[in-house]
């Protein structure tokens, strides 16, 4: 997702974002979630239930403020695309969905932009 999007979508985030930013990697990180065999590490979120991994930047959090954070997890929580929601941290998430990581993004992003209404 390209800045210009991120502008012409998500208008009250952009607003806040500094003008450095641009790409969504530095709001969003979406990783898929698998199991990594060449390691002994526990996996806390485990990739047979959350086929994703979401991380916000530290940058998103200082553009939008903690408050529309604490929002935004809240409704990721019960979001209608979310089967499974893990809260490892204000700042990273375990999930399970169908999206894609463009979808992922779409519906971040759609959900901080809700919040600063």
């Amino acid at each position: 997702m390209t800045i210009e999007t991120i502008e012409k979508n998500y208008p009250k985030l952009f607003k806040t974002l500094p003008e450095d930013v641009t790409a969504l990697r530095y709001l969003v990180v979406i990783d898929e979630n698998y199991n990594d065999e060449d390691t002994d590490e526990f996996d806390a979120i485990d990739p047979e239930d959350f086929n994703y991994l979401v991380y916000v930047t530290d940058t998103l959090q200082e553009s939008v403020g903690e408050k529309a954070i604490v929002e935004m997890v809240k409704k990721l929580k019960y979001h209608k695309d979310i089967d499974e929601f893990y809260l490892s941290d204000v700042d990273l998430y375990g999930i399970q969905t169908a999206l894609d990581e463009e979808g992922i993004a779409k519906m971040v992003l759609g959900t901080v932009e809700e919040v600063m209404a």
